[in-house]
């Protein structure tokens, strides 16, 4: 007679040991994705202040003006990174619907009203009393990653088969609109291209998926062709040599500087380009003057920190895929947003990618831009968390 008894006590324990591995595994994943982060943030305050400190003193401002501004973002995103680890999942997946409502409002205000504030051409800024400015479309991009993941993670929805498609589409599609309507394009790009990833990771039907792209596609060649500026990018982008002191200006005086910058570097804080040769140097070609400043070196740092940010976030997404759909899938659309937006500010300053505007995230000068990518990386790093609902069953178990 077979001891079934003794049986399903082997079963459990073995069962209990996998789940205490697992979990151990995920702690060991959130740890060292923490200490990614830390570093990153770390990294960029440096990279950011000696950058930074000239551009200040032109401005009449004190050398440290924008490193301080910058600081204080930091120590307030890691605020709200601690804060974030004590609310209940529950209760960020009820409020996602109403985030994005708000979203849409921000926008809509930074358009229509006089909150919102236009600056090189393009009115991406809001200005709310007692508030620093800030960009919605950054809150708009975050709120639309974590909308996807709990629409798609909702075997509930599934049901109503065009809406399931119909739905999430029609949201990506009407905040791209608002987005380009603030004449921010390479940010609409963005913003497409990491709801097109999560559309094909949650498994939409191909001829769905061709259809977005044809949707998204027409509008975007459009809204290209009718701005000069963006034609004279394009242009310059595809004809390097045509105006090499005017389109082409950055970008060469951006590639001559990596290239001074050798194995070594200059050394932080010693770089020459920074002085008045290379604009935006704190913004969006900052990973410029890191190559100047660091060299090769500098070059293998950055690309060594943002590879194993991604590597720990797509690890993490395929991890929680089989039980925790929407962790899995807004930790893939977190880490998406992030990792495009390095790629794309690199290639750009690299000269691969035409000028875009994208800044270097973690790095680039920018308090609420710093915030918002803070606030990303808190999702995940909750999301690595083993689910307190298993633990609290394992030790009623036991």
């Amino acid at each position: 007679m077979k001891n079934y008894e003794g049986y399903d006590d082997a079963q459990l324990r073995t069962r209990q040991t996998k789940n205490t591995f697992g979990d151990t595994h995920q702690h060991m994943m959130a740890f060292m994705f923490l200490c990614v982060v830390i570093a990153l943030i770390g990294f960029g305050l440096v990279c950011m202040y000696s950058a930074s400190y000239d551009e200040a003193l032109r401005i009449g401002k004190n050398g440290s003006y924008f490193f301080l501004r910058q600081f204080v973002f930091a120590i307030l995103g890691l605020t709200v990174f601690t804060v974030l680890q004590f609310i209940p999942m529950r209760l960020i997946k009820l409020s996602i619907w109403m985030a994005l409502v708000v979203s849409f409002v921000l926008m809509l205000l930074t358009l229509i009203t006089p909150l919102g504030v236009t600056r090189l051409g393009s009115r991406r800024w809001i200005e709310i009393p007692f508030l620093p400015s800030f960009q919605p479309s950054e809150l708009l991009k975050l709120v639309t990653i974590l909308a996807l993941a709990y629409w798609f993670s909702s075997d509930r929805f599934k049901q109503y088969r065009l809406l399931y498609i119909l739905v999430p589409v029609s949201v990506v599609l009407f905040g791209a609109l608002l987005i380009i309507a603030q004449k921010d394009y390479s940010t609409t790009l963005l913003y497409v291209g990491i709801a097109l990833a999560m559309l094909i990771v949650v498994g939409i039907l191909f001829r769905w998926i061709l259809l977005f792209i044809i949707a998204i596609g027409i509008p975007a060649i459009i809204f290209l062709l009718i701005e000069p500026y963006r034609i004279k990018r394009l242009t310059g982008f595809l004809f390097p040599d045509i105006d090499p002191t005017g389109i082409n200006w950055q970008v060469n005086n951006s590639l001559k500087a990596m290239a001074s910058g050798g194995l070594w570097g200059k050394g932080i804080g010693k770089g020459e380009y920074k002085l008045g040769s290379l604009p935006e140097v704190q913004n969006d070609f900052i990973f410029a003057n890191i190559v100047e400043e660091m060299g090769i070196i500098g070059i293998l740092l950055v690309l060594t920190l943002f590879f194993l940010f991604a590597f720990i976030g797509f690890r993490t997404y395929r991890n929680l895929l089989p039980s925790r759909k929407f962790e899995a899938y807004a930790t893939f659309g977190l880490t998406c947003s992030i990792i495009w937006q390095a790629l794309v500010n690199i290639a750009v300053v690299t000269g691969i990618f035409p000028p875009t505007g994208i800044t270097l995230p973690f790095f680039s000068q920018g308090g609420t831009s710093l915030l918002v990518v803070i606030f990303e990386s808190a999702m995940m790093y909750k999301m690595m968390q083993p689910a307190k609902e298993n633990v609290m069953k394992r030790s009623y178990d036991g």
